[in-house]
């Protein structure tokens, strides 16, 4: 989608050699700290403006009191194999969704839009507990977005544990939560624009999602930092990296839109060293990750290149951190972009 756009994004702006995302016209970095958290960014994404005082509260209610699945959707979950991909399910559980509301009349289209970014959270809540051979859960209707999502997955934990996680999720979805028209964007409007029901657009998103040139490359990482196992070992894979016969590829640098340092990557890295030091994770991987930064930052090659850390490379060592295994992150990348896909429909 660098050739072809079905419109101009109103929502998202990106200069991408400057490196700047910006949501409604508020810079990403500010975001960060907005009051409200994911919630207010699903209400900034919806309505061009930021919500303020009791509307805060008041959104966050509303985004709650829907995450109550269907007994069909938590019996199509439960009918998948425990090992099945967790975006297979997803993409299941948004199609049965569609079922349960088709010809739905009731509803104007905003509660429709709310209503699938509050259901995504259990959905995918649910898709974890079920690929760990847990009982399915229902939501707490009352709850805010990201504690409720993190309960429903890892059930009571310690209060300063769920913050620092809380926190660091609601980021990650904050930076997730739109991006122009990439993929799953487009083929959720392009399916939209047939006139069909909203959760079935989504399902078509997530099946976009799913491919690992969109959504699987923060998997790539975990995978690639592995593969090289230790600090020492640095030198000889960038070294593979440079020569073009080797086929070895650097994952989690560069992006097609970006020709500068990816703005949401400087948030992740800042919020991974936090929660490694509040959780007292000793991760290998992270300073390998820091230390391929470092080299990779002072490289002529990657320089010349424009070859800078992108939002995946530091997103896959937090989602670890906090407890999520690598077969859910592009779940977890859904979770956050479920928002942009409400907006471009609503």
């Amino acid at each position: 989608f660098m050739s072809t756009a079905a419109c101009k994004s109103e929502i998202t702006f990106i200069d991408g050699d400057e490196g700047i995302l910006r949501y409604r016209g508020v810079d990403i970095t500010e975001l960060v700290e907005i009051e409200g958290g994911f919630s207010s960014v699903v209400y900034l994404l919806l309505y061009g403006i930021r919500p303020v005082g009791s509307e805060i509260d008041r959104f966050i209610r509303t985004l709650s009191q829907w995450c109550e699945l269907p007994n069909t959707v938590m019996d199509v979950i439960r009918s998948f194999g425990a090992n099945s991909h967790p975006m297979a399910m997803l993409i299941a559980s948004f199609a049965a969704l569609s079922a349960h509301y088709h010809n739905n009349k009731q509803q104007s289209s905003t509660d429709i839009a709310l209503m699938a970014v509050s259901k995504v959270s259990s959905i995918i809540a649910n898709i974890y507990r079920h690929t760990e051979n847990l009982g399915l859960v229902r939501g707490d209707t009352s709850a805010e977005y990201t504690k409720n999502f993190v309960r429903m997955m890892f059930g009571d934990i310690e209060e300063s544990r769920l913050a620092v996680i809380c926190e660091a999720l609601g980021i990650i979805l904050i930076m997730h939560a739109d991006h122009e028209q990439n993929a799953s964007t487009s083929t959720v409007r392009m399916v939209g624009s047939t006139g069909a029901e909203l959760f079935a657009c989504l399902s078509a998103g997530a099946a976009a999602l799913w491919g690992p040139a969109h959504g699987g490359a923060n998997e790539a990482v975990i995978n690639m930092l592995e593969s090289i196992g230790d600090i020492e070992n640095i030198a000889g894979f960038i070294s593979k990296v440079k020569d073009g016969k080797s086929g070895t590829r650097l994952m989690g640098f560069g992006h097609r839109v970006y020709k500068n340092y990816d703005p949401r990557a400087k948030v992740m890295r800042d919020i991974c060293h936090k929660v490694l030091r509040v959780l007292k994770c000793e991760d290998k991987l992270l300073n390998i990750a820091v230390a391929m930064e470092e080299i990779a930052l002072k490289d002529e090659y990657f320089i010349e290149r424009k070859l800078y850390p992108n939002v995946d490379f530091y997103s896959g060592i937090l989602l670890r951190a906090m407890g999520i295994p690598i077969r859910m992150f592009t779940t977890i990348f859904a979770l956050g972009r479920t928002a942009g896909w409400v907006s471009q429909w609503y």
